[in-house]
């Protein structure tokens, strides 16, 4: 994974040992995934034969998908706080032990529907908070010139799984048994157990945290509102994923009454998804080259929408499996995009919790969407849902084209480090206080219109750095004065924040102290509110 474009510095920084621990890693992840799509087969399939109405089976996929959406900030907020690799082991450790219990009651015969639904949503929870510390760890493991082609990586391992683990799982049903799926994948958390005992990360000193796991969690949600790149990919993953989730949440019913339908054709369709992803997943590259992220995103759309009217029109299975394909290789460019829209968008103090919130967004809509679609269908016909699913997916991107993905491609998130260090408090100060700073700026009257401008985009940066409130006022007895005042939870907050200010937002501070009239800068103090 070397580039020319790596500097010395940046490749010293984490080769060789960074490249290997993320190729351990990536091993490990793609051996655990392969078994997490087996058991998502085994477990949609084995819906079928429990209660093979499509409101029911759907919930197969809402499960699987809905603790993510609740639990997905909350692990965010630990992994920022937490040894993620300790985080990671415990987790899997527990999971071990959940699908162990469920191959043993598949195995027994003993699982009913409500039982499934139960194992599938705790399953789904332990996903949950393992999903922002993987997300995380990342950028720790690859320069940062060589993020963008290890996420595609990541996102190829997780298609050649998804290639390799329905077709597996479909013939071991059809030969061996419902159980055998659920049985490798237990078997596959002890791969990835071994290669977390292996990975000794380099130590690094963790924040001292500066308050609760509430605030943290809103400090992630307040970041992500003012964030307008993460924003904006925010939204275009929830317009995609809210309707292309409708054929993955009927894709066993669809398995189930096309011509000689059965669970074969069932991980077969699910494969052949996973080579359509692998597929589009090797030429990414290629079309990056000529394509921003957003067009791939949009290309994706159309491919997708395609995918879900080929679906309901088609009966034979190989109109189906060729659906399939498609289906699989638009997804991989809309999702490795946002991936790493999101990525670039994210500067690392937030970069877990900022994940947190895409992953709730992506992972929540799939939910909504795998309810909705079961309805639906359970109304109307399955070829019904997949039109209106297809039609609702041209609606929401054109609604929401005017928000590009891959805004923070171009920004330099690294510390600015050009603030002047924070007066020290008192000796009768805590630095758990709540603090507040205000900025005096005099501004001439024919630059106020481009001052509160301006003021705007500093206000975002403010809140989404830290700042819980942000206020602009002009003074009345001295009209060039203009008073700018922001609010966080603790002085401690306050410290970090000065750590926190990247090269684009001195950008945008530099920008607005061009209209601040003297040679001197703004006139900046500091206060402490009562405990």
């Amino acid at each position: 994974m070397s580039s020319s474009g790596d500097t010395p510095g940046a490749s010293s920084a984490y080769a060789p040992f960074g490249q290997a621990a993320f190729a351990l890693l990536w091993t490990a992840t793609l051996i655990s995934n392969i078994g997490t799509w087996m058991h998502d087969v085994g477990a949609g399939w084995l819906m079928t034969t429990l209660d093979p109405s499509p409101a029911v089976v759907t919930l197969v996929q809402a499960a699987t998908t809905l603790p993510v959406f609740c639990f997905a900030l909350l692990a965010g907020a630990l992994a920022d706080r937490l040894d993620k690799r300790r985080m990671l082991l415990g987790i899997n450790t527990l999971l071990l032990v959940v699908v162990s219990l469920l191959t043993i009651l598949v195995w027994l015969e003993a699982m009913t529907p409500a039982l499934l639904i139960a194992f599938t949503l705790v399953i789904g929870t332990g996903a949950a908070f393992m999903a922002p510390a993987w997300q995380a760890i990342v950028p720790q493991l690859v320069p940062p010139a060589q993020l963008k082609p290890a996420i595609a990586l990541n996102s190829m391992g997780i298609n050649i799984s998804r290639a390799i683990g329905p077709a597996i799982a479909g013939a071991l049903i059809a030969n061996v048994g419902l159980a055998a799926p659920f049985a490798l994948n237990a078997v596959s958390f002890l791969v990835i157990l071994a290669a977390l005992t292996l990975w000794r990360p380099a130590k690094s000193e963790r924040p001292r945290p500066t308050g609760s796991l509430l605030s943290d969690m809103a400090t992630g949600l307040r970041h992500v509102r003012h964030n307008p790149a993460m924003l904006a990919t925010a939204v275009r993953a929830a317009a995609f994923f809210l309707f292309a989730s409708a054929y993955w949440a009927l894709l066993p019913l669809i398995a189930r009454s096309a011509e000689g339908g059965g669970s074969m054709l069932y991980g077969a369709l699910m494969a052949l998804i996973g080579a359509g992803a692998v597929t589009g997943a090797v030429l990414l590259p290629r079309l990056q080259r000529v394509a921003s992220s957003d067009a791939t995103v949009r290309l994706g759309t159309a491919g997708t929408a395609l995918a879900l009217i080929l679906m309901a029109l088609a009966q034979m299975p190989a109109a189906l499996l060729a659906a399939a394909f498609i289906g699989g290789m638009s997804w991989i460019a809309v999702l490795t995009s946002l991936n790493v829209s999101a990525q670039t968008a994210l500067p690392n103090w937030i970069r877990a919790r900022g994940l947190a919130v895409f992953l709730m967004v992506f992972f929540g809509s799939m939910a909504l969407g795998s309810i909705f679609w079961g309805q639906v269908a359970a109304a109307t016909t399955i070829a019904t849902a997949l039109f209106i699913a297809a039609l609702g997916l041209g609606l929401a991107a054109l609604l929401t084209r005017k928000l590009p993905v891959g805004q923070g491609e171009a920004l330099d998130h690294s510390p600015a480090s050009v603030w002047p260090e924070a007066p020290a408090h008192a000796a009768d100060q805590s630095e758990d206080q709540p603090a507040m700073v205000l900025v005096e700026y005099r501004i001439r009257p024919e630059h106020r219109a481009e001052f509160q401008s301006r003021m705007k985009s500093v206000a975002k940066e403010r809140l989404r750095n830290g700042a819980t409130r942000w206020y602009i006022h002009q003074s009345v007895d001295e009209p060039l004065l203009w008073l700018e005042t922001f609010h966080l939870r603790s002085w401690a907050e306050h410290l970090e924040h000065h750590g926190r200010v990247s090269v684009a937002d001195m950008d945008l501070h530099q920008a607005l102290r061009t209209l601040h009239l003297g040679p001197d800068a703004p006139v900046v103090r500091h206060y402490i509110g009562p405990r």
